[in-house]
């Protein structure tokens, strides 16, 4: 018999950074869940068989917000079993700067923008909470201080 290995699945989140033409902040793209668990959640998604987790967070930006990446770095990985009520999910999440107009699609019924003073972390979704904090924290936010 083959050893089968059980490991969870692997996503990606973005922290999106939009920024008009001038370069100047206009917000972060947060997105409201069509499917449970619903409320707000950064935009993201399952990494596909033979993707790598940079392509993934790039392709799913632009499936389920409508915008092209411009700028990416990632931030950390976020692997709590509890993270996600659904199953054991381990995310790689990104630090993120669009350009564009938000539009919601795919899993997101809308995209909404928020100034970082502004994101209502008491309805967020799996562990963003947690992830938008340590964001917001971290002096090495790269793209925070744009």
């Amino acid at each position: 018999m083959a050893f089968k290995p059980e490991t969870p699945y692997l996503a990606v989140d973005g922290i999106v950074n939009l920024q008009g033409d001038d370069g100047k902040f206009l917000g972060i793209v947060l997105i409201e869940r069509k499917y449970p668990p619903l409320g707000l959640a950064l935009p993201g998604g399952f990494v596909e068989v033979g993707e790598s987790v940079e392509r993934a967070v790039l392709r799913e930006m632009e499936e389920e917000i409508n915008l092209k990446v411009v700028a990416l770095r990632q931030f950390k990985v976020y692997s709590s079993p509890g993270r996600d009520p659904r199953f054991h999910v381990a995310s790689v999440v990104f630090e993120c700067v669009a350009r564009g107009e938000p539009k919601g699609r795919d899993d997101a019924k809308v995209a909404k923008l928020f100034g970082y003073d502004e994101i209502p972390l008491k309805k967020l979704v799996f562990d963003h909470k947690t992830i938008l904090s340590d964001y917001l924290k971290d002096p090495e936010a790269v793209f925070r201080k744009l």
